[in-house]
């Protein structure tokens, strides 16, 4: 029974694959790129080329190539106001969509937002979130792609206890409290270090050192200078975490006398890693938050997909680690 059953079996399946059409490559569903024809107004956030926001200029660029959009970049140092002003300009453009940061928080961005989609604009958020936005027109291709904020602020410091910071030990946290979505990494971060018994003073960035990071180091070593048990710094700042080295220096400190937890990859910040001044930094993969935008962009406007949300990061850098990282930092991507 068993021996015709198998050749019952075996002649079935000769003769099915006997009937079965050839396989072969799906037809694509345009006869050009996906995005030919779309254009994209994209806020990249800081200034062109730093290290904070060069990594996502090239992955929307690269977005762009691969899938045929116009992308049209805009840069802000920073400034919440600055992008709002951004945003009007590019609405006045009539774009098939519109990428924005999530710094001005959802009560100022959201009557522009409202306009824009009304007027069949597709908008989406990278970076710093706007989560009551997201909830309004997630069904119209409003999506996120960034590091969940203050998730990222806990491993960062959660990197900064693995270390060697303890209970009893003073550190610095160094961020942007006064910005209700934005300051969600920095409290993380220092919530974290406080839940784990170590003293946290809180300093906030000024616009000032946001939009111009050098403005820090001489805060920095004047803080350090008054603080002769200071034991970590910690940031959720890109461009000031690449400062931190060289405000330890003119401060006196040796490579590792004091624990540091940063963000980002700038070049200052690599060489920061590699000399030991810096301990961690949180790796946002901020290629990815310039090229999935995009990509939620073309995909919205040609299929009305909804909003992807997406963590663009989920672990620290740290001197151990960064080398085999070099080659692609120096190309932009990471």
């Amino acid at each position: 029974m068993i021996k015709i059953m198998t050749g019952f079996l075996l002649g079935a399946s000769v003769l099915a694959f006997g009937l079965a059409p050839t396989a072969g490559a799906t037809e694509p569903t345009t006869t050009g790129p996906l995005g030919a024809g779309m254009t994209m107004y994209m806020q990249m956030g800081g200034n062109p080329g730093d290290g904070a926001t060069l990594p996502r200029q090239t992955g929307a660029a690269d977005a762009g190539h691969a899938l045929g959009i116009k992308v049209i970049e805009q840069f802000s140092a920073w400034s919440p106001e600055t992008m709002l002003a951004q945003f009007r300009q590019a609405m006045a453009a009539h774009p098939t969509c519109i990428g924005i940061m999530g710094h001005p928080g959802d009560p100022a961005f959201a009557p522009l937002i409202k306009q824009a989609v009304d007027q069949g604009i597709i908008v989406t958020v990278g970076n710093t979130p706007l989560p009551e936005n997201q909830k309004l027109y997630d069904a119209k291709g409003f999506g996120y792609a960034g590091v969940e904020l203050y998730i990222g602020g806990q491993i960062t410091a959660q990197a900064m206890l693995n270390a060697g910071l303890k209970k009893g030990d003073e550190a610095l946290e160094y961020g942007v409290f006064n910005e209700s979505v934005r300051s969600q990494s920095d409290r993380g971060l220092s919530e974290t270090l406080e839940k784990a018994g170590v003293k946290v003073t809180r300093l906030n960035i000024s616009p000032q050192v946001d939009a111009d990071s050098s403005l820090a180091v001489p805060i920095l070593v004047a803080f350090i200078q008054a603080h002769p048990d200071l034991k970590a710094i910690g940031t959720q700042h890109g461009g000031v975490t690449g400062f931190i080295p060289q405000a330890l220096q003119q401060a006196g400190k040796k490579p590792g006398q004091i624990i540091v937890g940063g963000i980002d990859l700038a070049p200052a910040t690599i060489s920061g890693l590699q000399n030991k001044y810096l301990t961690a930094t949180l790796d946002q993969q901020l290629y990815l938050q310039g090229f999935l935008p995009v990509t939620q962009c073309v995909l919205s406007a040609a299929y009305h997909f909804a909003g992807l949300t997406i963590n663009t990061g989920a672990g620290v850098q740290t001197p151990a680690t960064i080398d085999s990282l070099i080659p692609l930092i120096k190309r932009g991507i990471r």
